[in-house]
C-alpha cells in the first residue's frame, strides 16, 4: 500500500527542470536553496541527519519554520555514540523537531542487534552491515513519509566522490535528493554553528571530525582529511545511503 501511494508523488519530481536549477542554485545560498524547497514542495519534503552539526535543522527550523515543519529522518543504527543520541535529545529541546527515528528491523538495542544479525556484523561483512542499519531503514523512512524529495547535509569538499555532486539530483527511486550545502567548507559551517549557537555533536571537540558509528569512527589527527576517521584503514569513502 504504501508504495502504490509513494510512486506517483517520486514520478511527479520529473517537472523539476534540474539542470536549470542547478545552474540558478550555483551562487545561491543554502537558505535560498532550502526556501525554493519548502514553496515548491510543501509536502513529501524531508531532511536526513546524523546528528554531527545542525546547520541545515537550524535554518529550516530556526529561520525558514515552514508549516507543518520538515520531518527529519534519524537512522538510529543502535552503534551510534553515546554523545549523538545527547546531541539528539538536545535538538529535539532547542527546536521541538518531528524526529523520525527509524532502525535495522526487528531489533531495538545492540544486544539484540547481535543476536539477530552476528556479533561484530561490522567486521564480517561491512556491506551488509550497513545495509541492515542504514540503506534498508532509509528506504522505509522515505516510503512511510511519502517522502518525494529528501534533504542531505553532503558538501563537495568532504571527498572525492563527491566533488561533483550537483545540488539537485535525484535518487535511484526518482526523488529529488537536495544538498543544500554543496558549495560550502567546513569552515563555513562551523562559522554559522558558532554565529547562531546552534547545537552540535560534542566529540568533535574531541578530534573527531566526521561522525559515524561507534565501531567504525576515530579522531583525526591534524593534516589528515575531514573523513579520514570514517572507515579507516579501508577504502570505503561511502556508508551506501547515497550510492
Amino acid at each position: 500500500m504504501v508504495q502504490c501511494m509513494t510512486r506517483p508523488a517520486v514520478a511527479s519530481t520529473i517537472n523539476f527542470d534540474l539542470e536549470a536549477l542547478n545552474e540558478r542554485f550555483e551562487m545561491a545560498t543554502p537558505q535560498q536553496i532550502l526556501a525554493w524547497a519548502v514553496k515548491n514542495i510543501p509536502s513529501g519534503l524531508v531532511q536526513s541527519t546524523s546528528f554531527s552539526l545542525l546547520v541545515i535543522t537550524d535554518m529550516l527550523y530556526r529561520e525558514l519554520q515552514p508549516n507543518p515543519p520538515v520531518p527529519v529522518i534519524f537512522l538510529d543504527t543502535l552503534h551510534h555514540f553515546s554523545e549523538t543520541l545527547v546531541t539528539v535529545e538536545r535538538a529535539k529541546e532547542r527546536y521541538n523537531l518531528d524526529v523520525r527515528t527509524y532502525r535495522a528491523l526487528g531489533v531495538s538495542s545492540r544486544e539484540e542487534f547481535a543476536e539477530v544479525y552476528g556479533d561484530a556484523l561490522w567486521e564480517k561483512d561491512i556491506s551488509r552491515f550497513h545495509h541492515v542499519t542504514k540503506v534498508e531503514p532509509l528506504q522505509r523512512a522515505l516510503n512511510e513519509t511519502q517522502a518525494i524529495a529528501w534533504i542531505t547535509g553532503r558538501r563537495r569538499e568532504q571527498s572525492s566522490t563527491r566533488q561533483q555532486m550537483p545540488i539537485l539530483e535525484r535518487d535511484h527511486e526518482g526523488r529529488l535528493k537536495i544538498n543544500p550545502l554543496a558549495n560550502w567548507t567546513r569552515k563555513d559551517v562551523w562559522n554559522y554553528t558558532l554565529k547562531h549557537q546552534v547545537p552540535y555533536n560534542r566529540l568533535h571537540d574531541q578530534g573527531y571530525t566526521s561522525i559515524g558509528d561507534e565501531p567504525l569512527t576515530t579522531p583525526v589527527q591534524a593534516g589528515e582529511h575531514e573523513r579520514a576517521g570514517r572507515w579507516r584503514g579501508t577504502v570505503k569513502t561511502e556508508c551506501g545511503i547515497h550510492v
